[in-house]
């Protein structure tokens, strides 16, 4: 949700200049595969443009996506490109051969062939960008923040990077000969670049940068689970992952319906499509799905699990409020 790495390299060499010489040296990279994701990355370019980043954004796209989202897309980012690894023909697919149950990581991968750029970001698609943080690329890399389930290993959601044909090669015979330990792509960067944990604190990345509310890794499922109503700013859906997270979840979709939504209108045209918004007000019935009354062993667990709703029930303001009238 909110939501919101290094080795060597002697392919190149560019000294830490290299990303103040020009907005053009330096990149926020995102990968969309299908239309549900580019939605999201349309959101996360929107969010990046919103807090006046200063660096070029650029998204990699898969075959499958639709024209329309296409044309979307390259009306926020400046650079959208296509990668296939099944198809491509190049080291990624003989890579493939060997190991096709790597298929989106291969495509992940394709990030460091961005050559034409000194240092990048990698975000997910999933990702909402809270503030300005052009800083990152003060990073080197593997500087990434740690995942909220594996502390030794980093999130890979959200890594600085340094593009390089070298490291991709490597990288891919990396997949062919050790695979993931987890079976995507975070288990193949965190083998690959294995002394994160230990090497360079200066990689670590505060948590803020890629934060995740309930320790869940992608905004996808507020889309295909939840129902937006932009007019009374209400969100319809899974009262048990509403609660989690609500002012998140509504900065999202109040970005996603105000600004993508009429883009994505204009380049469907008459074509129809769902958005996964509704303009009667129909949920108006629903408006208590963002605060679900829980239980009192209800919410003690959720405490212990660290899931308490610091942005809702749980918020300073409300405990603060309860205290003082306790000790009246």
């Amino acid at each position: 949700m909110l939501f919101l790495s290094i080795i060597t390299i002697s392919i190149v060499t560019k000294s830490k200049d290299d990303t103040s010489q020009g907005s053009n040296m330096a990149a926020f990279v995102t990968l969309a595969t299908n239309d549900s994701y580019a939605r999201g990355a349309m959101v996360l370019g929107k969010s990046l443009r919103n807090h006046n980043t200063s660096r070029k954004l650029v998204a990699l796209i898969g075959p499958q996506m639709s024209d329309p989202c296409q044309s979307a897309l390259k009306k926020i980012y400046d650079d959208v490109r296509m990668v296939d690894v099944l198809d491509s023909g190049d080291a990624a697919h003989l890579a493939m051969m060997k190991r096709p149950d790597l298929g989106v990581t291969f495509t992940k991968l394709h990030c460091w062939t961005l050559t034409h750029y000194s240092k990048c970001v990698f975000m997910d698609a999933d990702t909402l960008v809270l503030s300005n943080i052009d800083e990152l690329f003060d990073r080197e890399e593997l500087s990434a923040a740690p995942d909220p389930g594996w502390p030794d290993c980093f999130n890979s959601g959200v890594f600085v990077f340094r593009p390089s044909m070298e490291t991709y090669g490597k990288l891919l015979q990396y997949c062919t000969e050790h695979g993931s330990f987890d079976g995507g792509d975070q288990g193949v960067l965190n083998g690959f670049f294995g002394n994160w944990a230990t090497a360079d604190i200066s990689k670590h990345l505060p948590f803020i940068y890629n934060l995740s509310s309930i320790a869940i890794y992608t905004y996808l499922p507020a889309f295909k689970h939840y129902t937006f109503d932009p007019k009374s700013k209400q969100i319809a859906g899974d009262v048990h992952e509403a609660s989690t997270h609500p002012t998140f979840l509504l900065e999202w979709w109040t970005l996603y319906s105000s600004a993508v939504v009429p883009m994505l209108q204009d380049m469907y045209g008459d074509q129809p499509f769902h958005s996964g918004c509704v303009e009667d007000g129909s949920l108006s019935s629903h408006a208590q799905a963002l605060q679900p009354q829980m239980s009192s062993e209800e919410r003690k667990e959720k405490w212990e699990q660290g899931q308490a709703d610091y942005m809702g029930m749980d918020s300073f303001d409300n405990i603060k409020r309860k205290l003082d009238t306790f000790l009246k």
